[in-house]
């Protein structure tokens, strides 16, 4: 199941709101929040909700076993017993055919892929319930008594599959002591209903007039067909991700629940490093939290730590040589930034920062686009014009005028506009009545146009449920 579905939309939100709000009880408004979060799991996935349950139960009990001995060598078994159990089974699930596709190549055997099918959010809940442990072990945070409770922690459908991938000291409060106000409340419907045009009316439109450059024959790819595919492809990844953030983020609001943010405009970074503070912040907080720091971070070999930590970031994402290529080509050039020409770049006009903060990103995206490393080359020598391909054709510059409005209104959202006008609105309208009337106003055309193009389209991707 998807945020941005007729069915979520009209029956299984309405519905959980219904009986959520019905009782003030916080322990029955937990199990019902456990019930319609595994119910929403198993709405795609109904053979590996008992993955998700069984990962839960064993690192609840790996929890409470580091409490009851922390200070002791023994609580260390309980760190051991969750990475041997959480890193398995993503090796198994995910890592498996690449790891065997690999060692037949390397060595000319003939063994056959396991084939198993990927379990939706198995790297964002796995990752969570590792940094559970890790916390606990550290005394940061008090084991959980309540195994309810825990899986509610593992299992809120808000963020299950896809993030922001929130830790257990984000919202542990939260779990058995939420406050709930209309004014929260209000802010969570405002937050989705932005989250749901961006995914649905941007996400999906980009989708859909990226598809015949990037997938289709490269023997009639143009150059500018070429960058005008990737960009399309920037800004899918973007608004589609964004927007599940933005849904996800509104959705804890409804329910009392205080999410991080995971996005802060990275399209206008200024530099690659501005961009990773900026892109899937829960992401890159986790990888420096619990892997960089642990490995000497900058005090202990930096440039080995980032390789690794980038390499390892890429792998996350796909059991595929082109995402540990998409990592490390983002770690190498944040090396060069932090070594070579960081202070440099600073002194550049801020025009130039972004526009080199943006080419470096978006090439990026080639190589995360392309699992097939002989399509990725062809494409890149494309782009650049090694093979003599056409600059420009009319079906291209038709669909660019077509489309130049969309394009224009895509490329405004990506930067920080809503906010500039919220504060205008603040500043010169001190009615809040005023605008909060506006805000109503707003959400209602954002949640009518996006359900008109539900109902319209039957294009509806998710690109982070395959990670």
């Amino acid at each position: 199941m998807v945020f941005s579905s007729l069915f979520f939309l009209f029956v299984f939100l309405p519905l959980n709101l219904v009986l959520y709000f019905a009782t003030t009880n916080q322990k029955i408004r937990n199990l019902i929040l456990v019930i319609f979060s595994l119910i929403f799991y198993a709405w795609g996935e109904p053979i590996w909700v008992s993955l998700l349950i069984i990962s839960s139960l064993i690192d609840y009990i790996n929890g409470l076993f580091i409490e009851k001995y922390r200070g002791k060598t023994l609580a260390k078994l309980g760190i051991v017993s969750t990475l041997i159990f959480n890193l398995g089974i993503l090796f198994t699930f995910k890592y498996s055919d690449f790891i065997v596709e690999n060692v037949n190549f390397l060595f000319g055997s003939h063994f056959s892929k396991p084939g198993f099918l990927l379990p939706i959010g198995i790297s964002f809940y796995t990752f969570q319930t590792i940094s559970y442990t890790i916390d606990v072990y550290k005394g940061e945070v008090k084991a959980q008594k309540s195994f309810l409770n825990f899986l509610l922690f593992v299992s809120l459908f808000h963020q299950l599959v896809a993030g922001p991938i929130v830790r257990y000291s984000h919202i542990a409060h939260e779990i058995d002591n939420r406050v709930i106000s209309w004014s929260g409340f209000s802010e969570g419907i405002t937050r989705f209903c932005r989250g749901l045009f961006k995914k649905v009316a941007l996400a999906n439109v980009a989708g859909e007039l990226s598809a015949p450059y990037l997938d289709g024959d490269f023997n009639n790819l143009t150059i500018a067909g070429g960058w005008f595919g990737l960009i399309l492809y920037s800004l899918q990844i973007y608004f589609d991700f964004s927007g599940y953030s933005d849904m996800a983020i509104g959705l804890g609001r409804m329910f009392g629940f205080h999410y991080h943010e995971n996005f802060k405009y990275p399209y206008i970074s200024r530099s690659v490093s501005d961009f990773w503070r900026r892109w899937h912040i829960s992401l890159s907080t986790c990888f420096r939290d619990y892997l960089y720091i642990p490995l000497g971070g900058n005090r202990k070999f930096p440039i080995r730590n980032i390789l690794v930590v980038w390499a390892f970031t890429g792998l996350w994402h796909g059991a595929s040589w082109n995402f540990v290529l998409w990592g490390l080509y983002f770690g190498v050039f944040l090396i060069l930034e932090k070594y070579v020409w960081g202070n440099l770049l600073k002194k550049v006009v801020l025009p130039l920062q972004h526009l080199y903060a943006l080419l470096l990103v978006v090439l990026g995206w080639a190589l995360f686009y392309f699992t097939d490393l002989k399509r990725l080359s062809s494409f890149i020598e494309i782009i650049f014009g090694i093979n003599n391909h056409h600059w420009v054709d009319d079906a291209l510059r038709n669909n660019f005028v077509e489309n130049s409005l969309w394009f224009c209104f895509a490329l405004i959202t990506c930067i920080p506009i809503y906010t500039w006008v919220q504060k205008l609105m603040m500043k010169y309208f001190k009615n809040r009545i005023f605008i909060s009337s506006i805000n109503i106003a707003l959400n209602i055309i954002l949640l009518i146009s996006s359900i008109v193009l539900l109902v319209g389209s039957t294009y509806n991707p998710f690109i982070y449920f395959r990670f």
